[in-house]
């Protein structure tokens, strides 16, 4: 990063002790000294050139223009003007950032008043008396201006200015839509024909023109161009590890909708589905293994309150006993793992990008997300999920087949509740078989239907596994059976039929 050049300018005679002092100081304090490179005369070598030339020159090139006026209007050349007031003049020219700090004096000369009442016409100035005074208001403007160049920030993430994006990087569409749902869902006083600026200013995701992070998450097409590490991995292990090669693995971008979206059709299409019969009317019931409110919870949590200036990503890990969502990020301080299992009070990370969630009905701001978790999986029988801090935030939950593993050894409690189609597979599987040989083994015909009842629920145990997991439609893919398989089968008595 190059550093703001900084033109200190004053009367050389009076401050010569000040000059140096801020010089050395802008150039070794801890903070300042990352940011900003002083100036002064004195450390100029001999040059053949004027020195006015010189000053001048300096102050065209410099970023921020700091003047320290006191009693003395020094030197003045054949029009009267003193190099502290050409160099004033030239800053207030050019546009520079001008800091003015003026010592208190009894007496001072006119033309020093003067240039001083010019100076606060347009600008705010500091008033001091020793040096340590003028060092700690020098502090206070430069920490300012970088708080308010956002080089440093005192704001959340999402609510800062992104320097690099206007509104034209918006997709209009989609905020259109968002503002239509938001409207019926939650009242936003806007319907999808309200100007998109007075739209934007009212969810503070503009500030002078200007979007904020949240405003690029929430509805820019490619928000990946200004955070890289905005994105959702998702993996499918068919063992109890996160272990390679992963039969099934999908990374997600796109604005926080849609990775929401696409993580959660994830997990939908790889966990079993129950449906049920017309038995009790024309419908017919459907339900997931995991509630589909507390998959969507856990995700939204992830990507809402993740720490978006983190390399990591969201990670969405699905194994035969769990389901991990984990984020690079921390609970907020003051709140504890305890506290999560119940409602309590709602501390975002990103405040504007959770509130444009809880608009669009995908969170609720409460604090009731993480207890509502808890509650959907203890209705449905599953085992209590877990939250964990480490490194980032985790959300566990616990498939029903396996809620009952205290490790990964398995017990004949901790039978998968497989279906009796996945049964029949591992009665009749023998070495590494491909689908043709299972079809034949189970003596059917309909290959899809072998395929659905038989081999993918296999694999989505983790019951068997393929020897070509990268490449589903492999020509020559086999599957052969798992340890787990294998223990399973000793534990419970399933057998092989020739081995009856």
């Amino acid at each position: 990063m190059t550093r703001k050049r900084v033109f200190i300018s004053s009367v050389q005679s009076e401050f010569a002790d000040e000059r140096q002092l801020l010089f050395e100081y802008l150039n070794t304090d801890a903070l300042l000294g990352i940011y900003f490179e002083p100036f002064i005369f004195e450390n100029v070598p001999a040059l053949n050139a004027s020195p006015a030339a010189v000053f001048l020159d300096e102050v065209r090139n410099c970023d921020i223009y700091l003047g320290v006026f006191g009693e003395s209007y020094g030197f003045e050349d054949a029009e009267g003007i003193s190099p502290t007031e050409r160099e004033y003049d030239e800053a207030s020219k050019h546009g520079k950032v001008r800091l003015i700090y003026v010592k208190q004096a009894t007496q001072r000369n006119h033309k020093e008043e003067l240039l001083i009442t010019k100076a606060e016409n347009s600008i705010v100035m500091k008033g001091f008396t020793a040096p340590e005074q003028l060092r700690t208001a020098v502090y206070a403007s430069f920490v300012n201006y970088l708080i308010e160049n956002e080089f440093i920030r005192t704001t959340p993430f999402d609510a800062t200015i992104c320097p690099e994006a206007t509104i034209s990087d918006l997709n209009e569409e989609k905020l259109r839509e968002f503002v239509d749902v938001a409207h019926r869902k939650r009242g936003l006083p806007f319907d999808r024909h309200a100007d998109i600026t007075k739209i934007l200013t009212h969810l503070d995701l503009v500030k002078g023109g200007r979007v904020t992070n949240a405003a690029l998450l929430l509805f820019s097409d490619r928000p990946q161009r200004y955070f890289i590490a905005s994105e959702v991995r998702c993996a499918h292990f068919h063992g109890l590890r996160a272990t390679k090669p992963i039969p099934s693995y999908q990374v997600y971008k796109g604005n926080v909708f849609e990775m929401i979206d696409s993580a959660v059709d994830f997990v939908l299409s790889k966990i079993n589905l129950y449906t049920g019969d017309r038995s009790n009317g024309p419908h017919v019931e459907v339900q997931y293994e995991f509630p589909v409110q507390a998959v969507t919870e856990a995700i939204v949590n992830a990507v809402a309150h993740r720490d978006y200036t983190s390399n990591g990503s969201v990670q969405v890990m699905l194994f035969p006993d769990r389901l991990e969502v984990l984020n690079p990020g921390r609970l907020p301080a003051g709140l504890t793992i305890e506290e999560l299992f119940t409602a309590h009070k709602s501390i975002p990370a990103n405040p504007l990008l959770a509130e444009s969630l809880y608009l669009y009905g995908t969170i609720e701001r409460m604090g009731t997300g993480t207890g509502d978790i808890v509650s959907l999986c203890a209705d449905m029988g599953l085992g209590q999920p877990e939250f964990r801090q480490g490194s980032g935030f985790e959300v566990v939950l616990f498939r029903k087949s396996f809620v009952e593993y205290a490790t990964p050894q398995v017990t004949p409690q901790a039978t998968p509740q497989v279906t009796p189609h996945v049964t029949k597979l591992l009665e009749v599987f023998e070495g590494e078989m491909n689908r043709a040989e299972i079809q034949e083994k189970l003596a059917l015909k309909d290959r899809e239907h072998v395929r659905r009842k038989y081999i993918q629920p296999a694999l989505d145990l983790g019951l068997i596994e393929p020897l070509y997991p990268d490449s589903p439609r492999h020509p020559g893919q086999m599957y052969r059976l798992t340890a787990l398989a294998k223990e399973l089968r000793s534990n419970n008595g399933i057998v092989q039929k020739n081995e009856a």
